[in-house]
Parts: structure tokens; C-alpha cells; sequence
């Protein structure tokens, strides 16, 4: 039975890693027409739209029990996790993968357990132990290195589109922004049914946006675009709607703690996925990557200690 356990969080882990790193690549072969940035096929609106929208349409059926789940009274925020938690992130990664690289976005998305903890005691009164400071402060430097060894890998004349990465870091702050208002006033509600709502709350936004981009009036029927309407609508169905389902059950199988180590995994799939592509994902990279876990690791293990 342990060992049953044991395979499923761990076939569960490896399999959101691999959903959540590929979603840098998909957005990618949404953006462009074989990773050529001179190609471009939908706009950064649109790909993030489609998401959203995909995700929106397959979470529909379960609205009624969705409904069942969640009091009135906490309809308003979970529409708002969505927004903090989905909406938001979702456009502003596809901003920033207009000029980065989808290895470098996967990189920096790993800073969303330091924002979690930053925002906990600048905006939630929650205590940060010295050691916590530590992690903190060593996942900023990781990051600043990044940001060095990935610029003095394009050269300086890529520095403008550099930074475009600060996109990612915003959208690490939404995500550490959600995750502390849905613990504060949402840690009572089913899990699944929050993904529900929330995602539905975001279709009629999202299909606004996609009709005002004037998606629908791209030819659709050549295959660049069938490519990467397809790519968007994938990004939406299994990098949002089924792993947010699976990562619900990951924490209710292995609890919190194991669940959110999934952080470790998603950038060495987004970097391995950059490789293949032929970007720019050197040693230096790593190193950089490497001393922003590292930190993480230091700052989560005190929140571990404290709960022992």
C-alpha cells in the first residue's frame, strides 16, 4: 500500500512537471511559426486568450457542482483567484515569450514560492523567520545572475528585450498574491470547485478579448494557424484545466508540502524543451537557475520546520 502511495505522488509529480514545463514551449508554437521570431502567427493576447478560453469550455459541465460547493458569499473571491491566479499570468507570460525565450520565462517562474512568502508578510501580518531572509534574498540574486548570464548571452543588443522577462516576475507576484487570499479566505472551499468557478468566471473575458484581436478574422484554415490554435487550445485544456485538478489531488494525496516541490521540476523541463529548440540554455543559465531553488529550498524548509 506505501508503496502504491508512493508511486502515485511521484507518477502524479512528474507528470504536472512535464505539463506546467512544456507550457512555456506551447506558447511558443502559438506565438511563431517554428520558433523564428521574425514569423509571427497569433498575437500574445490571442494564444493567452485561447487558453483561457479552452479552459473555460471544459470546466462548463461541472459548474452545477461547482455551485454545490462554493458558499455565496465566497462566489467574489474566487472569481478574483481567478484573475490574480489565471487571467492576469496568463497574458503576461505570453507578452514576455514574445522577446525571451520560453527556457528563460520556465526559469523564472521558479520565483513564485519567494513571492508567496514576500507578499505573506508584506500584505498577510505572517512572520518570516532569519533564515527564510536568507532564501529569499539568495533566489533574488539566482535570478539577478539569470537575467546577467541570459543577456551576456544574446549580446547587448538584446538588453530592451531582456526586459520583457520582468512580465514573468510580475506574473510570479500574482501567483504569490493568490495563493496567500485563497489560503486567507478561501482554505475552507473545495479545492476542484475554486478551479471550476474560476475558470469559468474567465471565459467570457477571454473569448471579448479573442474577438476584439480580431482572431476570428485570421485565415484559420492554413495550417500555421491550425498549428498553433491547436498549441493554445492544448495549453489551455491540459497546462491549466487538468493539471490545476491534478495538483489538487496531488495535495490531497501527499499534502502541501510535497505538492509544491512540483516548483522544482517545471524549469528543468522548460529548459530541456529550450535545448531541443535550439535556445540559448548554456551552464551559466543553470547555475543561475540552480541558486534560485537553492533558495527556495532554504525559505520553504523553515515554513517544513515550523509545522513539525
Amino acid at each position: 500500500m506505501k508503496r502504491s502511495k508512493a508511486l502515485t505522488k511521484w507518477g502524479l509529480f512528474i507528470i504536472l512537471s512535464f505539463i506546467w514545463g512544456s507550457s512555456f514551449e506551447l506558447m511558443k508554437i502559438g506565438l511563431f511559426e517554428n520558433h523564428d521570431l521574425s514569423k509571427p502567427i497569433l498575437t500574445s493576447w490571442q494564444v493567452a486568450a485561447l487558453r483561457l478560453v479552452s479552459a473555460g469550455l471544459v470546466v462548463l459541465p461541472f459548474i452545477a457542482f461547482a455551485r454545490r460547493k462554493v458558499p455565496p458569499k465566497d462566489m467574489g473571491y474566487v472569481a478574483l483567484s481567478g484573475v490574480l491566479g489565471s487571467f492576469f499570468p496568463a497574458f503576461l507570460f505570453t507578452i514576455a515569450e514574445t522577446k525571451i525565450d520560453g527556457a528563460f520565462a520556465g526559469a523564472l517562474n521558479s520565483l513564485t514560492p519567494v513571492f508567496v512568502i514576500l507578499i505573506a508578510f508584506l500584505f498577510f501580518r505572517k512572520k518570516i523567520a532569519p533564515k527564510a531572509y536568507l532564501g529569499i534574498g539568495i533566489a533574488f540574486i539566482g535570478s539577478a545572475l539569470l537575467f546577467y548570464f541570459t543577456w551576456k548571452g544574446h549580446g547587448a543588443s538584446s538588453l530592451g528585450d531582456i526586459s520583457f522577462a520582468w512580465y514573468c516576475v510580475l506574473a510570479t507576484a500574482f501567483y504569490g498574491l493568490n495563493v496567500n487570499m485563497v489560503n486567507k479566505v478561501l482554505s475552507g472551499t473545495h479545492p476542484v470547485a475554486i478551479g471550476v468557478i474560476a475558470f469559468a468566471t474567465l471565459l467570457i473575458p477571454a473569448a471579448v478579448v479573442l474577438y476584439f484581436t480580431g482572431y476570428f478574422n485570421l485565415p484559420l484554415g492554413e495550417s500555421k494557424y491550425i498549428i498553433a490554435t491547436v498549441a493554445s487550445v492544448v495549453l489551455g485544456i491540459f497546462g491549466t484545466t487538468l493539471a490545476s485538478v491534478l495538483f489538487y489531488y496531488l495535495i490531497q494525496k501527499a499534502g502541501y508540502l510535497f505538492a509544491s516541490m512540483v516548483t522544482y521540476g517545471i524549469p528543468f523541463i522548460a529548459q530541456f524543451w529550450g535545448w531541443v529548440n535550439g535556445e540559448h540554455v548554456d551552464i551559466y543559465r543553470i547555475l543561475g537557475l540552480l541558486i534560485i531553488l537553492g533558495g527556495i529550498y532554504l525559505a520553504t524548509q523553515v515554513k517544513k520546520e515550523e509545522q513539525q
